[in-house]
This record gives structure tokens, C-alpha cells and sequence, in this order.
């Protein structure tokens, strides 16, 4: 087989640990491209495995992460945040001495400090990294290989990175069709706080509130698209948003107590009916909104 643009030679052996959408899509991507031999996938839900092995997603399945990630040449850990140190500790002993570890995580502090702590001599094969893709659905039944095509991949390295490392999990992103960026943890964290991990909460906290209505089930039957775009991203996984949620606490509070003042500043205008003070409110956010959508054009 011919190797892609982006790599000089093929990945013999991928483990993918967490065959969700984002795992699952990188393995999907990577054999699409042709520089994939195998492709090991290791998840606790057998159910998802066999989903992941039916659909050609993953060549063999394992539930013993370090079992899996004996003669790896890349592994991807595409997990919650929270179960990171876990699979840190318990693949280190078996990782091969070449072996490139990388990650999919929306928070990238905790995942660094959980991989500086446990990879020991090792951290310096791994490339903390985040793409900025995905959908509200989940498991390997959700992976299609487009899923990062024209997205930006953020590569966090850090000083002690092995810049061939950095090489070959740039070099399988690219493979995927993604644009590469590089930032800063801590800048990170801030800006996908803000842009991404907010906008989850609010929906989660949305359809929540609408749910506990005694008369739910009729009011959601009157619901628009208005609706649906709004809350969509509330059918993401909880136990992901979960873990996401709290590793980025930190960032997260202040900008949830900042939300809060805007809905407070809001209720004020409605109670005493100060449309002047509601129509400037909406007037800066469409605005802001369209500013926002031209730079992306």
C-alpha cells in the first residue's frame, strides 16, 4: 500500500482505548487512509466492542488495556477525562519502548499532570492533543471517518514531548483532514471552557429545567426548531460532560456565574417590563453573532 502525504510509513499496530465517536472515527479515518495495519480496540462495554468489530471500526477487541498495548506503535486514549490516570497507570509497564501515547480529552491540565505522574520515563512519548469535532451521539456506531475533515486538531507537547512523537501523531491527523493548532494547557482550558463546556452545561441545565414541568410532556410537544438547536448537545454522553465538567471546574465556575448574571440582568428587564433594557440585550447578542459567524466565512 502507498503511503499517505502526511506519513512516511504505516502504522503497524493502533490501540484505540475508548471506541467511541472520537476513537472510533480516528481508526475509521486512519484505515480510510490506507497507513493502518491493525487497529486493537479496547473498551469496557462488550456490546459497544462487537458494534466497533461488526462495523469494520476495529480489528480485534480487548477489554486489558495493557494486554492490548503490548507492540503498539500509537495509542489513543479516547476515554472520559476521569478514567485517564487510570489508564495511564495501567498501561505504562506494558508500553513498548517506541510506542507514541496520545489523547482525544476536552481538558487538557488534568490530563497532562495525570500523564506527567504516571507515564513516568514514558511521558515523553506522550502528545497531549484535542479535535475539535463531534456530534451529540456516541459509541462506535457513531464513528464515520470525515468526522475531523477540515477541523482543527489542538497539539498541546510539552517541553519534555520527543519531537518525532510529535511527528507521527501530527502527521495521523492530518491523515484524518485536520487542521493542526497549538496552544497552551492552561489557554486551553480557558478558551473551551468558555466556548464549548458553558454551552453544555446551559443545555443540560435547559432541558432539565423543562423536564421537571408537570406538564412537560405536553409543552415539548409544541416545540420548534428553536428548541432543538438550542438543547441538541444535551444528548452527549453525561459521564464524558461529567468528568469534563469538573476537570475544568476551575475555569468553569466563573463562567457559569457569569451566565447567571445575564439570565439575572434579563429577569430584572422582564419584571418591571423594560423592553429598552431586553432589546439592547438582544441587539448586542445578535451583533455579536454576527461578527462572530462572518470571521468564520
Amino acid at each position: 500500500m502507498p503511503a499517505n502525504k502526511h506519513i512516511n510509513k504505516r502504522i503497524n499496530k493502533l490501540v484505540v482505548i475508548g471506541v467511541g465517536l472520537i476513537g472510533g472515527s480516528f481508526a475509521l479515518a486512519l484505515k480510510k487512509a490506507r497507513i493502518v495495519k491493525q487497529v486493537v480496540g479496547v473498551g469496557r462495554s462488550r456490546k459497544n466492542l462487537q458494534v466497533a468489530l461488526r462495523l469494520g471500526v476495529i480489528d480485534k477487541a480487548e477489554t486489558d488495556a495493557a494486554r492490548a498495548v503490548v507492540g503498539a506503535d500509537l495509542v489513543l486514549i479516547g476515554a472520559p477525562v476521569g478514567q485517564m490516570p487510570g489508564i495511564f497507570a495501567r498501561i505504562a509497564p506494558a508500553l513498548p519502548k517506541h510506542a507514541v501515547v496520545t489523547d482525544a480529552g476536552s481538558t487538557k491540565q488534568d490530563v497532562i499532570a495525570a500523564a506527567r505522574r504516571h507515564l513516568g520515563a514514558h511521558f515523553a512519548q506522550f502528545v497531549p492533543a484535542h479535535p475539535i469535532a463531534g456530534t451529540e451521539h456516541s459509541g462506535a456506531g457513531a464513528a464515520f471517518p470525515e468526522l475531523f475533515r477540515d477541523r482543527n486538531l489542538i497539539l498541546l507537547p510539552q517541553k519534555e514531548t520527543n519531537a518525532a512523537a510529535v511527528r507521527l501523531v501530527r502527521a495521523a491527523w492530518l491523515a484524518c483532514g485536520a487542521r493542526i493548532v497549538r496552544l497552551e494547557a492552561a489557554e486551553h482550558d480557558e478558551i473551551f471552557g468558555a466556548v464549548s463546556h458553558l454551552p453544555h452545561v446551559v443545555a443540560f441545565a435547559l432541558v432539565n429545567q423543562l423536564a421537571q414541568r408537570r406538564d412537560a410532556k405536553r409543552l415539548l410537544g409544541f416545540s420548534g426548531g428553536g428548541l432543538r438547536d438550542t438543547v441538541r448537545i444535551a444528548g452527549s454522553s453525561p459521564e464524558m460532560w461529567r468528568d469534563i465538567c469538573i476537570a475544568n471546574r476551575a475555569a468553569l465556575v466563573p463562567l457559569v456565574d457569569g451566565f447567571i448574571s445575564e439570565l439575572e440582568a434579563a429577569r430584572a428587564a422582564l419584571a418591571v417590563g423594560d423592553g429598552e433594557s431586553l432589546e439592547h440585550m438582544f441587539r448586542t447578542a445578535q451583533k455579536a453573532r454576527a461578527r462572530w459567524l462572518l470571521k468564520r466565512k
